[in-house]
């Protein structure tokens, strides 16, 4: 899948508490989303579809990917 980012709207959680260690996330066109690390901003991005992000972000609200 090739997507255009060069017009992507990048933003960090509020809560991030304003470090550097943070991803970044753009809603794209499509309802796609791009994922990027803030530290490389000119680096590589993942980009999801909505059913992908969607079942990510639930499995971060479910705490699927909490270390136990």
């Amino acid at each position: 899948m090739n997507v255009d980012l060069s017009g992507a709207q990048w933003f960090k959680s509020t809560r991030s508490g304003g470090a550097k260690e943070c991803v970044e996330v753009a809603f794209l066109d499509e309802d796609m989303v791009g994922v990027r690390d803030s530290k490389n901003p000119t680096g590589p991005a993942l980009v999801f579809t909505p059913d992908e992000w969607a079942a990510f972000t639930t499995g971060v609200v479910d705490g699927e990917f909490d270390q136990k």
